[in-house]
């Protein structure tokens, strides 16, 4: 394509290149979206891509009922909340090649009204690692290097209610030692694709647990003084590059296992956040005093874990007379 040259109050602009104007949109665009929801689109279109290849459908556009026949035959091995996913990005998908993905069609939205009604639509959840839970761990955590980051990585996630992405992506930089505690920037999270951050308090406690002792002990003990605050550590005890997301889900998994916590594999990253927000709401904290804290966009999920809290403190068994 040619330069395109646009009139500018009755002159002749710079020479426009459409072509390299179209690839910065097409950047932008999907820059809109958190890396996490990139990913997991991406293989998510891959699949419908190769289902539409191996039975002869054309794939864009792609009729409603051929999405609608692909959501059946997954229906017993994917989730009805993997297969909502999936069907986000295939109507996304459509958009960005300039095609019109109409989700609320009859032939797609009767079949998910129909995987819902058969299999339910709620999503499962992290088993949240609330205070008593996180205490019991804490108990058989050691004094070695990788426990030290351990301990701070737990107590410093659950008391600032971290995304296990935010966790690991945590610099020295980022994090201000004062004498009341630590101040925490988030530079980015899942909800703030803008890159507007977040400043977050977490109190000096004076106590065994308290946060910010921990995060002192890790630093000065594996001599970090710059860049990435939670690294891997070998058997050796020397330390390695940044923690992905997937290590922390795992050091949760392993301390909740080694603590004797039941069913330790429903711990994942997510509960060090859940555990926050349902400790929070034990404590009696009202729900916008916890979203200053979790930063939640939305009320009607922070209040999943709010439930969650008072579930047995506001049940009516013992005042009925039971």
């Amino acid at each position: 394509m040619t330069a395109l040259l646009i009139p500018s109050e009755g002159t002749l602009g710079p020479a426009l290149d459409l072509d390299a104007l179209a690839a910065r949109a097409a950047g932008l665009a999907e820059n809109a979206r958190s890396a996490n929801t990139r990913r997991a689109y991406r293989s998510d279109w891959a699949d419908f891509e190769r289902w539409c290849t191996a039975q002869g459908f054309p794939l864009l556009p792609a009729a409603p009922a051929t999405v609608g026949l692909y959501l059946a035959a997954h229906e017993t091995r994917l989730s009805v909340a993997t297969l909502t996913r999936r069907l986000s990005a295939i109507a996304v998908a459509h958009r960005m090649a300039g095609f019109l993905m109409d989700t609320r069609h009859s032939a797609i939205a009767d079949v998910m009204r129909g995987l819902r009604n058969r299999h339910g639509s709620a999503q499962r959840h992290a088993e949240a690692l609330t205070i008593p839970r996180l205490k019991q761990v804490l108990n058989q955590i050691g004094d070695k290097l990788g426990d030290r980051r351990d301990r701070a990585l737990l107590l410093v996630g659950m008391a600032a209610a971290l995304r296990r992405s935010e966790l690991v992506a945590l610099d020295v930089a980022d994090i201000t030692v004062q004498p009341e505690g630590l101040r925490i920037v988030i530079r980015r999270s899942k909800t703030d694709q803008g890159g507007e951050g977040a400043v977050l308090p977490v109190n000096r406690t004076g106590r065994a647990t308290c946060p910010a002792a921990a995060y002192e002990a890790w630093l000065a003990a594996a001599g970090i003084s710059e860049g990435a605050v939670f690294r891997g550590v070998d058997r050796h005890g020397r330390l390695g590059g940044r923690l992905s997301g997937q290590a922390v889900a795992l050091i949760v998994q392993r301390r909740a296992s080694t603590a004797g916590l039941d069913a330790p594999a429903s711990y994942a990253g997510h509960s060090l956040r859940a555990g926050f927000a349902t400790s929070a709401a034990q404590a009696g904290m009202g729900e916008i005093k916890i979203a200053r804290q979790t930063r939640h966009a939305s009320l009607t999920t922070l209040r999943r874990y709010v439930r969650d809290g008072v579930l047995f403190s506001e049940n009516l068994t013992a005042e009925i007379g039971l």
